[in-house]
């Protein structure tokens, strides 16, 4: 079993500033991918950004320049720092990683989600 553990969302107002984390834990072998994805009422889960254990990140062409994801490889933990904040990134933001556990080779775990809401 992997498990995510989401932080950091909650209530800025435009233009301002939060910092996501998520660590993953359990019976990890080797993580592939970590990433964020988002969910706004009334829309289908999209990708925020993404960021390779080699280091190759992407993201979203709506956050690009506003946004940075970041690791600590050594704590299985990602990080999406977000400034610039709009009213149009409100959403549910959900921890995605693929890896390898002790046992299966590429699983995808998601977390529970955290709520950022954007809003003056």
């Amino acid at each position: 079993q992997v498990q995510l553990v989401e932080s950091g969302g909650g209530l800025v107002q435009p233009g301002g500033s939060l910092r996501l984390s998520c660590t993953a834990s359990g019976s990890i072998f080797s993580i592939y991918t970590m990433g964020w994805y988002r969910q706004a009422p009334g829309k289908q889960r999209e990708l925020v950004a993404s960021s390779t254990t080699g280091g190759t990140t992407n993201y979203a062409a709506s956050v690009k320049g506003r946004f940075t994801i970041s690791r600590d490889n050594a704590k299985n933990t990602v990080y999406l720092q977000m400034n610039s904040l709009k009213p149009e990134d409100t959403a549910v933001y959900y921890c995605n990683t693929y890896l390898a556990t002790l046992t299966h080779y590429g699983m995808d775990y998601w977390g529970k989600g955290t709520l950022v809401t954007v809003s003056s």
